[in-house]
């Protein structure tokens, strides 16, 4: 199944930040805020697009996909 049949199609992901984002570059800061995580420990469901999926594997040592 491709990507654009993922959209199309309503899967979601579900997105945890797990580690602190103390220390790390200022646009890893930003990809997390983009990805609407706020504190450690909180949980976002966005919708599964290949621009999301960008931004979780630029900050997957930060992140858990649930």
């Amino acid at each position: 199944m491709t990507d654009k049949q993922n959209a199309k199609s309503g899967a979601t992901l579900k997105i945890k930040l797990v580690r602190s984002i103390a220390g790390t570059r200022e646009s890893h800061r930003a990809t997390v805020r983009g990805l609407g995580l706020r504190k450690l420990n909180s949980e976002s469901e966005l919708e599964d697009t290949p621009a999301v999926r960008g931004m979780i594997n630029k900050v997957s040592y930060l992140v858990k996909v649930l």
